[in-house]
């Protein structure tokens, strides 16, 4: 058997998941799980084959349970290339969910802004990606403005659930780099440069990956922090969690709002 089936037969056969959403939160986020009930909770080291992430803010939890009455799977947290994982450990969550009959896929991450106006506390609505990482044959970022990557479908949700809950929502592209560090002023400009809005280290892989294989995609950005020149403010992780849990609320809320919709 493969890695991805017997990863998604462990997980089935342990909280007998029967929806079609799923979300993966990013750093801060995790208190969306508080609205979930009859919780059925999966740590990953527990999971045959799943990546571990070791990242504060993210719990490293699969939890399945129900939101308003809609069964839904919740990656609490997520795995980065800094931390030393390969490509394929990065996206087989995203196989694995697909396998346990996912078709809806709700992305959140918590992101550097790129604009003065897109103040910590935004959430963006991302509708547009560029690669940073140059680990292709590019001699330029490469842009991914295919419909695969994002859902109208999905987006339109989100737009009605932000004006019914008054929710303000922007819109923009999203910047991927490795990371861990974060990036210098000279950077930023350059990212500016090719319209970029939010910067963060990871999406980029999951959505490609979701995209490729048929998901329908949502991705939704919490700013933190503005990036490296935007502010005199030195840059920090930290700040980036306190804001998340400052902002966590709005982002749940909309969250809720558009799971109930789908």
């Amino acid at each position: 058997m493969r890695k991805i089936d017997i990863a998604s037969e462990f997980i089935l056969k342990n909280i007998k998941f029967l929806g079609r959403t799923a979300v993966i939160l990013g750093s801060g986020l995790g208190g969306f799980t508080d609205s979930i009930t009859k919780k059925k909770i999966i740590k990953y080291s527990k999971i045959p084959y799943y990546p571990e992430t070791t990242v504060d803010g993210h719990s490293g939890e699969l939890i399945a349970g129900y939101l308003k009455g809609k069964n839904i799977l919740i990656a609490n947290g997520r795995s980065h290339f800094y931390e030393g994982h390969s490509k394929e450990n990065i996206v087989l969550p995203i196989n694995v969910m697909k396998s346990c009959g996912i078709k809806n896929l709700i992305i959140t991450n918590s992101v550097g802004s790129l604009k003065r106006e897109y103040n910590p506390g935004t959430i963006v609505l991302i509708n547009g990606y560029i690669d940073f990482s140059f680990q292709q044959t590019y001699n330029k970022p490469r842009s991914m403005n295919d419909s695969r990557f994002f859902s109208e479908k999905l987006m339109s949700i989100t737009k009605n659930a932000s004006l019914q809950n008054n929710i303000p929502i922007k819109y923009g592209n999203y910047c991927w780099v490795f990371g861990p560090g974060y990036e210098t002023s000279s950077e930023i400009n350059y990212f500016k440069s090719y319209e970029g809005t939010v910067v963060g280290m990871s999406t980029l892989p999951e959505v490609e990956e979701a995209g490729n294989i048929g998901l329908k995609i949502l991705t939704l950005s919490m700013v933190t922090n503005f990036a490296a020149g935007i502010s005199n403010q030195p840059l920090k992780h930290s700040e980036v969690l306190e804001n998340a849990n400052k902002s966590k609320e709005k982002m749940i809320k909309l969250l809720s709002a558009i799971i109930q919709e789908i």
